[in-house]
């Protein structure tokens, strides 16, 4: 009987016969290089780590986000300011010379301006549409101003009557009050009668009030209030109205009366020349 260990040398002597490997010894097969995936544009490879651990590090700058936000707020805005330009239009006449309205106002005007709805000094409702077709002086201001506003009063009073005097114009001057509170129907007119009685006065609800006021684009606001006592800080300007009820002139406080008189000749003269043609 064959010992082990003849066993054993015989199986090897056969093995190394066939050229065959050992089974006890392991097989090494050749190592595969790794590499990693990346992407590149031409530069340097980036392993698709480090990019996305780069792009987590790095979050993209705040002016990515404030720059859209900006301009989709400033296109809402400009829209609203459009709409409400065109809903605050007066409308015209539907046809041409209707209603005493002069042929070349053939368009909405939205510029300054629009609907209102006021009372005079007799209380008797006043709109815009009892203005349309002819030229009106408004003025925005409130009879306790200490000095500013009697001046653009006597102004107003003196333009009239420069107008129909030299050129044989004739408008409508309005003084609209910024201070209903204490500006009734009755304080109105003995203010205004003391500059000239044809100077219409006119007044209304403080909601009214301040309608008409943002229509024309005025600035008030109430300072130095003292108890019941207050000024009131105002633009002080007066706005020429044609007979299509659109602002074609805007005067502040640095013209004299001969120089509102003459400008405002020279838009009546150009308005019917323009009609006439």
């Amino acid at each position: 009987m064959l010992t082990p260990r003849v066993l054993k040398l015989s199986l090897l002597r056969r093995l190394r016969a066939a050229d065959l490997p050992p089974p006890w010894r392991p097989r090494v097969l050749p190592a595969r290089a790794y590499h990693s995936r990346t992407y590149s544009s031409g530069g340097s490879p980036r392993p698709m780590r480090q990019f996305s651990e780069q792009n987590e590090s790095s979050p993209q700058p705040l002016i990515y986000y404030i720059v859209p936000s900006a301009l989709l707020f400033v296109a809402g805005l400009a829209t609203f300011v459009r709409y409400n330009d065109e809903r605050r239009a007066v409308p015209l006449a539907k046809e041409a010379g209707q209603g005493g309205v002069p042929k070349r106002c053939t368009t909405n005007r939205p510029a300054i301006g629009g609907p209102f709805k006021l009372y005079d000094t007799e209380n008797n409702v006043v709109t815009e549409s009892k203005l349309r077709g002819n030229w009106t002086l408004m003025y925005f201001g409130y009879t306790s101003c200490p000095d500013v506003g009697p001046r653009q009063v006597q102004k107003i009073a003196d333009v009239v009557k420069v107008l129909e005097s030299k050129y044989g114009i004739k408008i409508t001057p309005l003084f609209v009050t910024i201070d209903p509170q204490r500006d009734s129907s009755a304080q109105l007119k003995a203010y205004l009668s003391e500059f000239d009685p044809r100077i219409v006065g006119l007044t209304g609800p403080v909601t009214a009030v301040r309608q008409i006021a943002q229509e024309y684009r005025v600035f008030f606001k109430k300072v130095e209030e003292v108890g019941q006592d207050y000024l009131v800080e105002i633009s002080h300007n007066m706005y020429l109205l044609d007979p299509c009820l659109e602002t074609v002139r805007c005067f502040g406080t640095e013209y004299e009366a001969s120089d509102v008189a003459e400008a405002i000749t020279k838009e009546v003269q150009k308005a019917s020349a323009s009609s006439t043609n």
